[in-house]
């Protein structure tokens, strides 16, 4: 009867603690199964081992309570304020005094409730507080602390690392999303300039202007909604930006577009590729002069699209502020780490862009 009200009392006191104490990392009942197959597998090892079934369930019984507590104290109270504050000395004095406590509680409720000999494992007749008896005893408990700390500590490094991956992603993410909508006012700011000039000249293409800034902003505000965007979209976007400076400067522009390669299915960060081209009528454009633009989009291997890009180049104008560069180095290195090659030189009066990305 003492045993059964002792057991009762213990688990009243571990369940109130489990559940007070007992962090999110591993549900409640995982707790309890890891102990209930615990307690099981130790009755049939040392039941087997000493051919005496009913003194292991008996012993256990006694001593699975006293595991649970010590090695939730060390978890839970011991590693945080000690360990994880480096106060290991102090950790040291305090799992030692708790093991000395282990020694006179199992010892003693092993005298009380299961039998009058001290050690009847062993093959002589043990006395209390003998060291063999001592070092058996705290072994044994340190093994169980270890292992059930270690097993929570790995658990807690693994949900711990996974958090630390999603917050990562989650600030990728976010600086992706700021970088884009970074472009997204710097190029209408670019293209309300271009139909604020083109108002002031009362020029007939101020309606043609608007009608593409409003299929551009369609596509900004409505078609780009993930990290990827079909490259034949992106192209007509592009081919769209230009048309606009078009209608600005008319016959001013000259641009060549071509295409190496099956790009039908291929995907590609939104609206990089039109930083580069903004740069072309930002730093090529000389007055009364023409603005000469080469792309070429070509597939390699499946893998990789090379994209390049010749524009002539006016170096009076390249000491002008802008974030388009900078910031499409910035996506690239968020989207691919050192997946990609970027390359730009002038040579003259002509500038050039190489850009290699996986697809």
């Amino acid at each position: 009867m003492l045993n059964i009200i002792s057991v009762l009392l213990t688990k009243s006191f571990i369940i109130s603690f489990l559940n007070k104490k007992i962090k999110n990392t591993i549900p409640l009942k995982y707790h309890i199964l890891f102990w209930l197959g615990y307690f099981v597998f130790n009755v049939i090892r040392w039941g087997s081992y000493f051919e005496d079934y009913w003194y292991s369930f008996k012993s256990n019984l006694i001593e699975f309570p006293i595991h649970i507590i010590f090695v939730y104290i060390n978890v839970y109270y011991l590693i945080p304020k000690f360990i994880l504050k480096r106060k290991y000395w102090s950790y040291i004095g305090s799992l030692m005094g708790m093991l000395v406590l282990v020694y006179l509680i199992r010892t003693g409720l092993n005298y009380l409730l299961v039998t009058k000999e001290i050690w009847p494992e062993a093959e002589s007749p043990g006395r209390f507080l003998e060291l063999n008896h001592i070092i058996a005893v705290v072994l044994g408990e340190l093994y169980v602390i270890g292992f059930v700390s270690a097993i929570k500590l790995v658990i807690d490094w693994s949900v711990e690392k996974r958090r630390n991956e999603d917050l990562a992603k989650l600030q990728m993410s976010t600086e992706l999303k700021y970088l884009r909508t970074q472009i997204q006012p710097h190029f209408f700011f670019n293209t309300l300039n271009n139909l604020y000039a083109l108002t002031l000249s009362k020029s007939g293409n101020a309606p043609q202007l608007v009608i593409k800034l409003s299929d551009m902003m369609q596509y900004i505000l409505y078609e780009v909604d993930s990290s990827k965007a079909s490259l034949l979209k992106e192209i007509s976007h592009i081919n769209n930006f230009i048309d606009i400076e078009c209608l600005r400067f008319e016959d001013r522009i000259e641009s060549q577009l071509d295409i190496t390669g099956d790009i039908e299915d291929v995907q590609v960060p939104p609206l990089l590729l039109l930083s580069f081209v903004e740069n072309c009528f930002k730093h090529g454009l000389k007055e009364n002069d023409k603005i000469k633009i080469v792309m070429n989009f070509e597939v390699v291997d499946r893998n990789y699209l090379e994209f390049t890009l010749t524009n002539n180049f006016n170096p009076n104008l390249a000491k002008s502020n802008g974030i388009g560069n900078t910031n499409a180095k910035r996506r690239l290195k968020l989207l691919f780490s050192n997946d990609f090659k970027m390359e730009s030189k002038v040579i003259g009066d002509t500038y050039s862009l190489f850009l290699k990305i996986p697809i």
